[in-house]
């Protein structure tokens, strides 16, 4: 499966100037969540604006933690790094999804602010049975986003 390139959010960059991200170092908790419908980059802000696949067959409801983890380099750039997310098929085949969603678990207001997406694009993807589907992250210390 093709690489996928992130797309964050809008309100992303707010609640960044907002302080509602601690993203430096492992401080807060990313998630990645599976979902069928396409996440609206202008209006999402919040988990409750993602509707996620149906939970069981290798599938939880508030997806995986990332691990999370970011350095400074000189002159004032974060990189973000985490470790690959796995899901297993079984033992019937997870529900289709096409996008995978970044949010942050930790902060309580607002509740999960949504980060970013990554869009599997076409007919969407169907983990089966023993199958696996892995959210490659570049391996650390290569970042997967970069805040400048």
């Amino acid at each position: 499966m093709p690489a996928a390139t992130l797309i964050k959010f809008e309100q992303f960059a707010v609640d960044v100037a907002n302080k509602v991200h601690d993203l430096f170092g492992a401080n807060d908790t990313i998630k990645a969540i599976l979902t069928n419908s396409a996440p609206n980059v202008s209006t999402g802000a919040v988990y409750a604006d993602i509707t996620q696949i149906a939970a069981g067959n290798g599938y939880t409801t508030g997806g995986i933690d990332i691990q999370n983890d970011s350095t400074e380099t000189p002159g004032g750039t974060v990189n973000l790094t985490a470790v690959d997310c796995v899901w297993t098929g079984g033992p019937a085949a997870m529900a289709t999804f096409r996008y995978v969603v970044l949010y942050n678990d930790t902060p309580t207001s607002p509740l999960k602010p949504l980060i970013g997406y990554y869009d599997y694009g076409g007919a969407g993807v169907t983990v089966g049975i023993g199958e696996t589907f892995t959210l490659n992250f570049p391996t650390p210390p290569s970042p997967f986003m970069t805040i400048t």
